[in-house]
């Protein structure tokens, strides 16, 4: 019996070894460089050395304009993006050409994702503080003072903190789908799931089903129709970019307590909210909460949008945020 019991064990062991193996060959992504990915590189866009990274930062032209003017009214405003979970600044073209002529627009790929890759020094959490941290270093950098900050998702988290970490730097805050209070997901997905697993690590570092990228921007939409193979593609091959799957699933597993969300009734400036209704990964209900808890907030739900609205429909979004600037104006 014990004979048979062993013959059997090593038959299952060796049917799995045989699953794993046939999974990796179908599936084999090995990673790319920032040279094989040169065409997600923008007209607009640059690298910049940030704490040994060379991070991917985008600028729009009015963002050159009377710069190193010591007259601050002749300079634009300065309005910066941050994306979010397993995104990139590529997210914000939409927003970028619609604020672009009166505006000067920053976007970037944070650590982690986009062609910027993960943090130089790996003893570096990724942490709410030190991705706001790394923002700060990018407008020092950029030697821009005050800006008006947006951010969706994991990027709305990051920007909440800056506000609230340096408020001397942020005028307004855009907040889009943001992470912020305890969120029961009706859909996350299924790249999320994964990468949330350390011992997978081994063959999710290796191998990405495109399918599995697929599934994932699906579920961040509310209308499928939008999702192209062109947006697809550029999810999945900027996950691919060198150590970015490594830094998503610590990314996943680094996250914050909930402590430092008691900061979000200190913060002191102009505030708009945006949300999808149809959000499965962040319910729209949290969009209330930061409402309640931000004062003097302004909240916009929009009914057909999903979790990323600002990138499913770039022009209904975009319009009310050009009205709270100019309602906020004074306070720019």
């Amino acid at each position: 019996m014990t004979q048979y019991l062993l013959k059997a064990t090593v038959l299952i062991l060796l049917g799995a070894i045989a699953v794993v193996m046939a999974f990796i060959a179908k599936y084999w992504a090995p990673d790319r460089t920032v040279a094989e990915l040169k065409q997600w590189q923008l007209p607009n866009s640059e690298f910049i050395n940030i704490q040994g990274m060379q991070a991917h930062v985008s600028q729009s032209a009015n963002c050159h304009a009377n710069r190193g003017n010591a007259a601050e009214k002749n300079r634009p405003e300065t309005i910066v993006l941050l994306h979010g979970t397993s995104a990139s600044l590529h997210t914000w073209e939409g927003w970028t050409k619609a604020l672009s002529d009166q505006y000067c627009v920053v976007s970037m790929d944070l650590p982690g994702f986009g062609l910027t890759g993960p943090y130089v020094d790996e003893s570096t959490r990724y942490s709410s503080e030190n991705y706001a941290a790394f923002v700060i270093q990018v407008l020092n950098y950029l030697k821009v003072d005050r800006v008006t900050l947006a951010g969706n998702s994991l990027g709305g988290k990051v920007a909440w903190r800056t506000a609230a970490l340096y408020p001397e730097r942020v005028n307004r805050l855009i907040l889009v789908d943001s992470v912020g209070y305890p969120a029961t997901s009706k859909h996350i997905p299924i790249g999320f799931k994964l990468a949330k697993y350390p011992m997978l690590s081994p063959i999710l570092n290796r191998t990405l089903p495109r399918s599995v990228v697929e599934k994932s921007v699906l579920s961040v939409y509310a209308d499928n129709s939008k999702v192209d193979e062109k947006l697809i593609n550029r999810y999945y091959e900027l996950t691919l970019r060198q150590g970015n799957r490594q830094a998503l699933s610590r990314r996943l597993n680094e996250t914050d307590d909930e402590s430092d969300q008691l900061q979000i009734k200190q913060l002191d400036m102009p505030t708009l909210i945006l949300w999808g209704a149809k959000d499965d990964l962040i319910p729209v209900e949290n969009a209330a909460l930061f409402h309640r808890d931000i004062r003097d907030s302004q909240l916009k739900i929009f009914d057909n949008l999903g979790h990323v609205p600002h990138e499913e429909d770039p022009f209904a979004t975009v319009d009310v945020v050009k009205q709270f600037l100019i309602s906020e104006s004074g306070n720019g």
